[in-house]
């Protein structure tokens, strides 16, 4: 009986041990990041193609809201190399930005080997739906806001306002175009013509690169690139998006 007693007495210890590390063990912070095995990436705010060191605080913390190509496309290939990694989610809530860094992003989700999603929030225009069509799936929240294929180089002409306070454009450039774009001078007819070039080759890259992406036909495309946005239920009929 007192050997019975002292066995009962073990197991129960045994027992109330193994709950105890099962317990620690199951919420520490550690279990979540070991069992993930889906990358998740962040584009949020203007799309760039590097962030500079000048728009970090005093705390490394970035002072401006933007994400760059660089960092998602590091990533993505971080996602390439570990065998664990299973799929990637890139959460998107951006208006768009830099032609060029949407194609690096695009290519990078249609070079890996690994499931994409593409997941827009708020909104997922210009640029940022440009990175949207390099994923094997779009989602979209019944209100995201999405699409707006088109190009924009518009700014603002300083130059009646710096005449009203007095200020001069003194223009000292060994090109007659090198100044183009300035806004401290009127755009004379022969440069907005040539900006106007370029807006039409990014535009016909853009377009060319959702029909190809999203496998839509390209005359399809044209008639929705005129940088309106739409929001998910017409996105979706569109097949600009796929859930």
């Amino acid at each position: 009986k007192i050997y019975l007693k002292i066995l009962k007495y073990l197991i129960f210890a045994v027992v109330i041990v193994a709950l105890t590390l099962f317990v620690e063990s199951y919420f520490t912070d550690k279990s979540p990041q070991e069992t993930c095995n889906v990358m998740g990436i962040k584009l949020r705010g203007d799309l760039i193609t590097y962030i500079p060191n000048t728009d970090y605080d005093d705390k490394g913390n970035i002072s401006e809201d933007e994400t760059s190509s660089d960092k998602i496309v590091l990533s993505i290939g971080d996602a390439n190399a570990d065998k664990k990694i299973k799929a990637i989610i890139l959460e998107i809530d951006s208006v768009g930005g830099s032609p060029v860094a949407a194609e690096e992003i695009a290519n990078a989700l249609k070079q890996t080997k690994k499931p994409t999603v593409a997941l827009i929030r708020e909104s997922g225009n210009s640029a940022a739906y440009w990175v949207a069509t390099g994923a094997n799936t779009i989602f979209a929240s019944k209100n995201s806001d999405v699409g707006s294929i088109g190009v924009s180089m518009s700014y603002l002409d300083n130059s009646k306002k710096n005449q009203k306070e007095g200020l001069n454009y003194t223009q000292l450039i060994s090109g007659k175009f090198k100044d183009m774009g300035s806004s401290d001078k009127p755009l004379t007819a022969e440069e907005k013509n040539l900006l106007m070039r370029d807006i039409k080759i990014l535009h016909q890259n853009f377009v060319k690169a959702v029909a190809e992406n999203r496998k839509l036909d390209i005359k399809k495309v044209e008639a929705l690139a005129d940088g309106s946005s739409m929001l998910c239920e017409m996105a979706l009929k569109n097949g600009l998006i796929d859930k």
